[in-house]
């Protein structure tokens, strides 16, 4: 009997000659867990489980497993939780990203190598959702993506509070000297005071309505807080769900297909959702052999409107959202524009799952489709002479005054110049210029960090200017704003246009043409690469899992991922 056709302890035996033995001695062991023959029986539902305490995103997961265990049992199987590798955003150096591929390989490898009929996914901050739907797509047995859920704000005075939007709002305010040193550390201890991921519509927000409307989560669970107790029912629910699946046999590669990955980036587009949301889900669905280039998201975004009244974008938090409608009332607002036959974990379609009637809308958080925030949506990619592979604008988080614009750059090589120089007195940089990041990408030695939201030089910011042009190859939360160019392609580090850049020269930035160009000759160009100094660290010069990242880590365009990780005809 093939190994799919076996269930529970059945499946996947270690192979020592003697299979009836290799049965025989995997319940012998499992008995000394305590388990009853009866319960050695069942099928099994795995638990892909990442506590840790690094990540205070998942401090609430002990209590949010035995919700999903209960669910398991009252449907009939076994829960067995399993460790993996947890990714904490503001734990990690140099940064998140690059662990990501590392969980999706430990994920992936332990959904293969244990035996489970089925796998829950517990996940929130940043990466962990898409590190495991990376990992459990290639896996591909049938998976369900559970979510931590976002923080309840906290107070200031009279101000709301929500990691990390308001975080980098203070934060300015401190830079520009508006606060001191005793109210930046009171709203310090202000921001994050739950369990949970960030209570605005940043990456790990994105990512939960991501997989949701991909139809990898239950429905309605995207945006439910992590300490509301609905969060605990939707646990059990998945739980009892996953039991479901094993029955249906419904895999993720049945479910993440390029009609849900295109009706992904459009919930993307209306939310005016994270960038990295874009390197995620290309990584994602590169891994069913799906490619999602940049002119895609551009082609979505010229006929879907901003719905979404959230901070980083607008003004409300995800508690505001989850009680406005959530994703279901977005998802409505949608509804002509999406693949409506997309099939689901439930076993039911996403035109199925709309035909359910709908509570009430909060039109101040979720506006309608008829009177749209913004009637285009919230991302853009930019093409040109400095990004030849493209490069990521958050239009809708951005100041439009500065969307047709020709500038000055101001160069900064690396991380650490941009930290020796930025507040320097001296440093020769007006609001009309443009601040160029260079060597921050998925090669570069910092990995490709957060690092795109470029701090508004002391000079500048002390003066009241909040937003000016930022250029670089690195990424930025999901919780910034400002018109911030990202994720240009190729990188400094890998010899793209950004490397060439140098201070003085005129760059111009057009939204409305999709643009961005180095407006410097050619033949002058030609002459800067002749000696310019590849900052690629050599993988020669490294081990274990960073020479591995050195070696095999695609371009944002490709989602980052690893180039052996694709299948194989697109390696």
């Amino acid at each position: 009997m093939s190994d799919d056709k076996k269930y529970g302890l059945a499946r996947g035996l270690t192979n020592y000659g003697d299979m009836d033995f290799s049965l025989y001695l995997r319940r012998s062991f499992a008995s000394s867990m305590g388990y009853s023959r009866e319960m050695l029986t069942k099928k099994i539902v795995g638990i892909a489980y990442p506590p840790s305490g690094f990540n205070n995103c998942h401090r609430h997961f002990p209590e949010l497993l035995d919700a999903v265990k209960r669910g398991v049992l009252a449907a009939g199987a076994l829960p067995l939780e399993f460790p993996t590798i947890s990714l904490g955003e503001v734990f990690l150096n140099p940064t998140s990203l690059k662990f990501r591929n590392l969980m999706a390989m430990d994920t992936e490898e332990m959904i293969r190598a244990q035996p489970m009929d089925a796998v829950v996914l517990m996940g929130g901050c940043d990466k962990t959702v898409p590190a495991q739907l990376m990992g459990a797509t290639s896996a591909d047995i049938p998976a369900i993506q559970l979510v931590a859920g976002p923080m309840i704000t906290s107070r200031h005075g009279e101000e709301r509070l929500g990691a990390c939007t308001d975080c980098r709002r203070f934060w300015g305010k401190y830079r520009a000297n508006e606060i001191d040193q005793e109210e930046i550390e009171k709203v310090e201890g202000r921001l994050a005071t739950t369990a949970g991921t960030c209570a605005v519509m940043g990456t790990a927000s994105t990512m939960a309505c991501i997989a949701e409307v991909l139809g990898m989560s239950l429905p309605g669970t995207a945006a439910i807080p992590a300490v509301h107790a609905d969060r605990l029912r939707a646990a059990e629910a998945t739980g009892v769900a996953a039991v479901g699946l094993i029955e249906s046999s419904i895999r993720p590669t049945q479910v993440i297909t390029r009609k849900s990955v295109e009706n992904a980036l459009r919930v993307l587009l209306a939310l005016g959702g994270s960038t990295n949301a874009v390197i995620h889900l290309t990584a994602i669905a590169g891994r069913l052999g799906i490619d999602v280039p940049l002119s895609w998201l551009n082609e979505l975004s010229d006929t879907t409107p901003v719905l979404v009244n959230l901070k980083p974008v607008g003004e409300h938090y995800m508690e505001d959202f989850f009680y406005a409608g959530a994703l279901g009332a977005v998802l409505r607002e949608l509804k002509p524009l999406l693949n409506l036959d997309c099939k689901t974990v439930t076993g039911e379609t996403l035109g199925d799952r709309l035909t359910t009637p709908s509570d009430p809308v909060d039109r101040r958080v979720i506006a309608s489709a008829d009177a749209p925030l913004e009637s285009e949506g919230g991302l853009v990619a930019l093409f040109g002479t400095l990004a030849p592979g493209g490069a990521i604008l958050k239009r809708s988080a951005a100041n439009k005054s500065l969307f047709e614009k020709e500038g000055r750059a101001v160069v900064f090589s690396s991380l650490e110049d941009l930290s020796n120089r930025v507040d320097d007195p001296c440093l020769d940089i007006t609001e009309d210029d443009f601040m160029v990041l260079q060597n921050a990408g998925p090669t570069s030695p910092s990995g490709m960090p957060e690092a795109g939201y470029l701090p508004i030089p002391r000079k500048l910011s002390s003066k009241g200017l909040t937003d000016i042009v930022r250029i670089s190859d690195a990424r930025m939360s999901g919780t910034a704003f400002g018109t911030i160019v990202l994720h240009v392609t190729p990188e400094a580090a890998a010899g793209g246009p950004l490397a060439l850049v140098r201070n003085g020269d005129r760059i111009r930035l057009s939204v409305r043409d999709r643009k961005i160009d180095l407006l410097v000759d050619e033949n002058e160009l030609e002459r800067r690469r002749t000696y310019i100094t590849s900052s690629q660290r050599d993988p020669r010069t490294l081990r274990g899992y960073d020479k591995l990242y050195a070696e095999q880590v695609l371009q944002a365009d490709k989602g980052c991922d690893f180039g052996f990780m694709l299948p194989r005809e697109k390696q």
